[in-house]
C-alpha cells in the first residue's frame, strides 16, 4: 500500500472511484482542470492510495487559511474496513496542522450513514449550531 500527493494526472481514475462511491456528490467543479486548480491551490494535501497500481482510495484537503476542509474521502468497497480511510484523513490533518490550521470541517449528505458513522468515530461531531447556504454562481 503506497499513500502518496493526489496530482492532476490521477484524474480519470479518481473520478471513476468517486462515481463508484455511495455518498461522493460529483459538482461542476469536479473536472480535470477543477481538479489541478483545487491541488494547486493546496498543495501537499491531497492524497491516494494506491495497492498494485490501482487507487483504491483518495481525499481531498484544503483551507481557506482560517479553517480546513475535507472533500471526497472515498475508499474502494473490497477495500474498506482495512484502516486506509482512517490513514488518509490522519494525514490530511497533520498537513493542516502543520499550516497551522486547528479546526476542520467535512460536508457529509444527510443520507450517507456510513459516511457519517465514520466520521463520528474519527472524532468529527455533528454541528447543530449551523446550517450551509449554497448559491451556483
Amino acid at each position: 500500500m503506497i499513500i502518496r500527493e493526489m496530482n492532476p494526472d490521477d484524474w480519470s481514475k479518481v473520478i471513476s472511484l468517486w462515481q463508484n462511491t455511495e455518498g461522493i456528490g460529483i459538482g461542476r467543479s469536479d473536472t480535470k482542470e477543477g481538479l489541478e486548480k483545487f491541488l494547486n491551490r493546496n498543495k501537499g494535501m491531497s492524497f491516494v492510495c494506491e495497492i498494485d497500481g490501482n487507487i483504491v482510495a483518495t481525499i481531498m484537503c484544503g483551507h481557506d487559511g482560517r479553517r480546513g476542509f475535507i472533500y471526497h474521502l472515498a475508499v474502494a468497497e473490497n477495500f474498506r474496513l482495512q484502516g486506509i480511510g482512517k490513514r488518509l484523513v490522519e494525514k490530511a490533518l497533520e498537513e493542516l496542522k502543520n499550516q497551522g490550521i486547528h479546526k476542520c470541517h467535512i460536508f457529509v449528505m444527510k443520507n450517507n450513514e456510513k459516511g457519517k458513522s465514520f466520521w463520528s468515530k474519527m472524532g468529527f461531531q455533528k454541528r447543530d449550531d449551523i446550517e450551509v447556504f449554497s448559491i451556483d454562481i
